[in-house]
């Protein structure tokens, strides 16, 4: 099992300010043994086996294997200075660690350390879309349960119409985000296509930015359906809720994410091409997809001040491309839900802001878990 070091107190997410340093053995280059000199402030699960860890080699920042023990079977210097007391994410160990003439083979070309981790890190932001609409699933299966046997006022809570439109769009939400998500698995699964390569480079930084954006929120939501219950400790919402941020900020927080997708487009910008051809194939299956789709499209003639611009852009492309899955892949119902709430603007902001004529009690039904 392979942990990571990337991160540093005084640069966090600009890993250029590194200040650890790597120190050849013998001769430098890839695949040579350097030993590590410096502190990590995150050092994510610390119970590894080994480490990839950026450090400062004599040809500029570079990717590093460190292993926990050495070849001669004696314990690498490195040391945990303390696990993080975190407000959620506990079981996911976090760790500051310093390094002491940690042994380390560089991994990849020297200098081009971010280029070298960057693939694994691809990965692991997509754990955090998986972690993120997983959890919503969860919240989800928790609201549902409990309003489909809390009665108050005379009836279930699940057959209120309020309830329903709540919990139609918590519904619809997180089948948008896992359907979003089970698209980019595919495109990481096949990066031989070159299609789904440029997919994936594009849409995993907006996916990520997104889903673990909305988690948070979409928690609260489901907790307040329970009410009460839902802030007790021995209730799984209040660790639901405490686990939703922790997906938005690991990996790069969400200004990271834009900076990233405007990185793609500036670099390889077939990577929009790729895009819009992948949302556009529900052209025509919706008047308002097709409406927004045309007016996200207009948005990049000029992309300038993307950099300024960039969170109301990307929001919209991962709109964009769930309504598109949803409209090819979902219900009807669902599909219709997704366009009439979030590409018609209603003047509403949050959850339970579905439109008249939402099949709500279908939704509903979809989204909640059979016992039995």
């Amino acid at each position: 099992i392979i942990g990571m070091g990337m991160t540093e107190k005084q640069g966090g997410s600009d890993v250029r300010a590194n200040t650890t340093r790597a120190f050849p053995v013998a001769g430098g280059g890839p695949g040579q043994a350097h030993e590590l000199v410096g502190h990590k402030w995150f050092v994510s699960a610390p119970m590894c086996d080994a480490f990839l860890v950026l450090a400062q080699a004599p040809g500029g920042l570079s990717c590093f294997l460190m292993p926990r023990w050495r070849p001669d079977g004696t314990k690498n210097p490195w040391q945990i200075q303390r696990l993080k007391n975190k407000m959620g994410n506990v079981a996911n160990a976090s760790s500051e660690a310093e390094l002491r003439g940690a042994l380390a083979w560089m991994v990849g070309e020297e200098g081009r350390g971010v280029r070298t981790i960057i693939e694994m890190v691809a990965m692991t932001r997509f754990d955090c879309m998986i972690g993120s609409a997983a959890g919503m699933r969860q919240a989800v299966a928790q609201a549902t349960h409990h309003c489909r046997h809390r009665s108050a006022f005379g009836a279930t809570l699940i057959d209120q119409p309020l309830m329903q439109n709540v919990l139609a769009d918590l519904a619809i939400e997180n089948e948008a985000a896992m359907t979003y998500t089970m698209r980019i698995a595919r495109a990481l699964d096949h990066q031989d296509n070159e299609h789904e390569r440029l997919l994936a480079r594009l849409a995993t930084p907006v996916g990520k930015y997104w889903i673990c954006k909305r988690t948070p929120n979409h928690a609260y939501e489901a907790m307040e359906c329970i009410g009460g219950s839902g802030v007790m400790e021995d209730c799984i919402m209040p660790r639901l809720f405490r686990e939703s941020p922790v997906n938005a900020i690991w990996e790069g927080s969400g200004n990271v994410q834009c900076l990233d997708a405007l990185r793609a487009l500036q670099k390889e910008p077939d990577t929009l091409e790729a895009f819009f051809l992948e949302a556009g194939a529900a052209k025509g299956t919706d008047r308002r997809f097709d409406a927004f789709l045309a007016r996200l499209k207009g948005d990049f003639t000029d992309i300038s001040d993307f950099q300024y611009r960039a969170r109301n852009l990307v929001d919209r492309m991962a709109i964009a491309l769930q309504a598109s899955l949803l409209l090819r892949h979902s219900t009807p119902a669902v599909a219709d839900a997704f366009c009439a709430s979030r590409l018609e603007h209603n003047g509403g902001m949050n959850y339970g802001n579905l439109p008249s004529g939402t099949d709500a009690a279908a939704i509903i039904k979809r989204a909640t878990p059979v016992v039995g």
